[in-house]
Formats: structure tokens, sequence, C-alpha cells
């Protein structure tokens, strides 16, 4: 296939669709090309020369396409949209597998920067990096403050008891890619599972949230909010836990793990925590926990693709440092919970 024509995305197939569903919105002869660094699913930046749009598919020849849920993330951006929330307009959803192979669905394209290492935020300077994580905290107090029920997702998960289940699924997660001895990560697992807090009204959860999750435009303001995969209804600490988690700097520049924190002006964990606390008017007193969680889950996860890359599975740069982090973020995680 072509470089317009990315496999997985049928263009003639796709235009058809359009047009019967979206009439007068496709003007031209429609381009693809798949925008790189999606973990995942695949995204894929569409245009007809004056228009453009993106494609949200699951990965090509995965058996259960339910597992990478595209109506839950069209779902998530449908009812933020209309709020304050900054994510792409949605377009559609097509559960039809015989368009692209797979449920897919289409929003509009949004102009902005995903930053992920200290390199890419160095050209801004201290003020403007400072602001623009600062903006990252302001517009998760906005998440946060979306009622569920308002929106139409009282039912898009279940928060009873949602740190005991997270607890208990990572720790699957982290057996099933168990091939070494790792020091200290089941003392990590029993130490969060002893002290789980008690967790505050259910919010809707990113999952994943982090710079470069978001778009940043060119007034240092977020755009939108991109990857919804992991989105749920839940604790709203565990996003707060994972923003803090990276804006510590792990003084690892050639980390394969965003590096964001180790740039001029990024505003420290604690500065971080205060304004969302401030802003928010939530009880922060067990953030320790929650970034402890987070030191814990990211930690399985890099587990999980060492253990893949070992086995021949994972091809790409930086894979083969990728197993070398894990002790790393295991040390982070026991200290957390330490110091408090």
């Amino acid at each position: 296939m072509s470089a317009d024509h990315p496999p997985g995305l049928d263009l003639d197939r796709l235009r058809v669709l359009l047009d019967r569903e979206r009439p007068g919105l496709v003007s031209g002869p429609l381009t693809g090309r798949l925008i790189e660094g999606g973990r995942s699913n695949l995204t894929y930046a569409l245009s007809d020369g004056a228009s453009r749009w993106v494609v949200r598919r699951p990965p090509l020849g995965h058996v259960l396409a339910t597992a990478h849920d595209m109506r839950r993330e069209h779902r998530v951006i449908s009812a933020l949209h209309p709020t304050r929330v900054p994510v792409p307009r949605p377009v559609l959803l097509c559960e039809d597998e015989d368009v692209l192979g797979a449920p897919f669905y289409v929003m509009e394209f949004v102009e902005g920067t995903p930053y992920r290492t200290a390199q890419q935020l160095a050209p801004l300077g201290a003020e403007r990096t400072r602001d623009a994580v600062l903006s990252l905290v302001d517009t998760l107090v906005e998440l946060h403050a979306v009622d569920p029920a308002e929106v139409g997702l009282a039912d898009f998960g279940r928060p009873e008891g949602f740190l005991d289940r997270q607890l208990r699924r990572w720790g699957k997660q982290l057996d099933a890619s168990r091939n070494r001895d790792l020091p200290g990560i089941d003392e990590l697992h029993a130490a969060l599972g002893r002290a789980l807090p008690a967790s505050p009204a259910p919010a809707v959860v990113h999952g994943d949230y982090r710079l470069d999750n978001v778009l940043i435009g060119d007034d240092d303001r977020i755009r939108a909010i991109l990857d919804w995969e992991m989105s749920t209804l839940g604790d709203p600490l565990t996003d707060l836990g994972l923003l803090v988690m990276y804006s510590r700097p792990l003084g690892m520049p050639q980390s394969p793990v965003s590096t964001t924190a180790e740039a001029p002006g990024h505003p420290s964990p604690r500065e971080l925590i205060e304004r969302y606390a401030a802003r928010s008017g939530r009880d922060v007193s067990a953030v320790s926990w929650y970034t402890a969680f987070a030191w814990f889950k990211l930690a399985v996860i890099l587990e999980g693709i060492h253990y893949r890359y070992t086995l021949g599975q994972t091809v790409g740069r930086g894979f083969d440092r990728i197993g070398e982090l894990v002790p790393v973020f295991i040390d982070h995680g026991l200290t957390t919970l330490q110091e408090g």
C-alpha cells in the first residue's frame, strides 16, 4: 500500500460511508496517513484537501476488536464535547466491520503538539513550559468537575470497589509477564493493598492523563485531550497520582518513557498537587498512595513490554532499555509510600 493508502484504512469504502452518513462533509479526494506514536489503537490523519479529520481503529489483526472499544472512546468524547473539557468534535462511529475490517470512529482534526520529551519543550522556555503544565492541572480539574449523570455517563463504569479492582487487575497483569526476579514489586503491591484509601465521589477518569496525551496550541492552552481508551467512572485521584508520577524527574534523559519533567520550568509535584487541591476543593491527603500506585502500574506495563521484547514480539527503538527502567519505578513506588 502507498503512503496515501495506509494499511487498515480503505479510503474508497470510507468515502462511501461518509457521503452516505454525513453528506456534503467531504468535498475532494481523500488521502490518509498513519500518525505514529499510539501504543495500541491506530490513529490516522484524513484530508480532502480542504478539511482534516482523524480516524481511530483497533490494531490490525487484533482478534478481539472489543478489547479496544471504539464505542467507549466515541461515547466519552461525544458526552464531553458540549462541556468545558477540550476534546475533538466527534463526526461518526461505525461498528460495521465491512468498512475497515474493525469498528472505528471519525473526529475532527485538532491542531496542537503532544510534548513527550524535555527536548521538545526546551524551545518554549521555562515560563511557557510552566504555563503549559499548570494548564494540564486546570484541565484535569475541569474534567473531574463534570457530573457524569448530567452528560449521560452515569453507567460508564463501576465506581464501587474501583481501587481494589485496579490493584487486582494490575497484579494479574504482573503475573502474566513474570519471567525474572523483580525485588520489591510484591512488597509494593501488598503495601498498596494494605493502605487502600477511601475513594471520593466518582468522576470521569481519563486513565492515562499526561502531557503527551493532550494537544497544546501555540497559545500554550490545551486544545484537546486525546487517547480515551482507558477512561471510565472511578476515583479521580488516580488521574492526579499519574500526573504527579510523570512530573518527577527520573534523571534518565534517554528514557523511552516521557521525560517532560526534566524540562526547565516544569512545576514540582508539590505545586501540581496544591494547585489541583485549591482548584478542585478535593481532599488530596492520600495523594502519596495514588502516586505510588501509578509507579506500580507503570512498572507492570513496562515489564509487560520488556517481557514481549525478550520474546522477540516488539521491535523498534528504545525497547531494549525498558527492562532497566522497571526497578527504578518499583523503587520510586516504595519510597513514595514510605515517605508519604
